[in-house]
């Protein structure tokens, strides 16, 4: 585990190098304040309005840092040649893979927070109202989403060869099941066989990211979610998380890393 938090920790560090961040936490933070400083925000719908923009605005920054981040790095290793030294300490393949995954996610996590705390913040000061529970209940499963959305890269990351190539197909494999996975049983019914029985097998197959979106719970004030529905969740998205780790390093173990 020494060795698995010490990949982590370079990523973490990694991220917080870059200007990825940075960017998109200021201008998440400029049109918040922006739209937070209108004189109108005691009006309900304009309220739930902005806290729906802004909410969208932290999903799409975290969803760039998650998949922009998790893909560089195995095929960073690999062009500046620091894989060799990193496998011959010794580390394990399986260490490497779930290193990474680890330090995506917990730098991802630090982000969030951030964004949670920043939004909150500008929301409770305008409505003075601090529903912490509902923000901790949409955070950590956004979190836990993203644990899946990253367990997918890193698989793609050893698949693909080139990183641009995992962001683009990954981050459109997102937003198709975001938007259409929970419909494709519906889509299901209109089509004749074999049609019916591919919409229906796709549909059991693929994660169901766009369960995790509670944001609804925050912008209308809806009662908090059961927490037993929380942990089913949770266990749901770990269940993912396993596979395309196991399947990530089912792959990397028999890549051939040449110098």
């Amino acid at each position: 585990m020494n060795k698995i938090f010490a990949i982590a920790g370079v990523v973490i560090k990694e991220l917080y190098r870059r200007k990825d961040f940075y960017v998109l936490f200021v201008l998440t933070a400029l049109i918040t304040l922006l739209l937070g400083s209108v004189n109108f925000f005691n009006d309900d719908r304009i309220a739930r309005y902005l806290k729906e923009i802004c909410l969208l605005l932290i999903w799409v920054s975290a969803l760039v840092i998650a998949i922009t981040t998790t893909a560089r790095q195995i095929p960073a290793e690999r062009e500046n040649r620091t894989i060799f030294p990193l496998l011959a300490k010794p580390v394990t393949r399986l260490e490497v893979i779930i290193g990474k995954f680890l330090g995506c996610w917990l730098a991802v996590g630090v982000a969030l927070v951030v964004f949670y705390l920043f939004f909150g913040v500008i929301s409770g000061s305008r409505e003075h109202a601090w529903p912490v529970l509902k923000y901790f209940q949409a955070l950590w499963l956004q979190w836990t989403m993203l644990a899946v959305v990253i367990a997918l890269v890193v698989f793609g990351s050893v698949l693909f060869t080139s990183p641009a190539e995992n962001v683009t197909i990954c981050f459109f494999a997102v937003l198709g099941i975001l938007l259409l996975g929970g419909h494709l049983n519906t889509a299901a019914l209109g089509q004749k066989e074999p049609l019916r029985a591919m919409f229906y097998t796709l549909y059991y197959l693929i994660p169901h990211l766009e369960w995790f979106d509670v944001r609804d719970i925050v912008i209308y004030d809806w009662p908090l979610i059961p927490w037993l529905d929380c942990l089913l969740a949770t266990a749901y998205a770990a269940v993912y998380v396993v596979l395309f780790v196991f399947a990530a390093w089912a792959v990397f173990r028999r890549k051939v890393l040449t110098t």
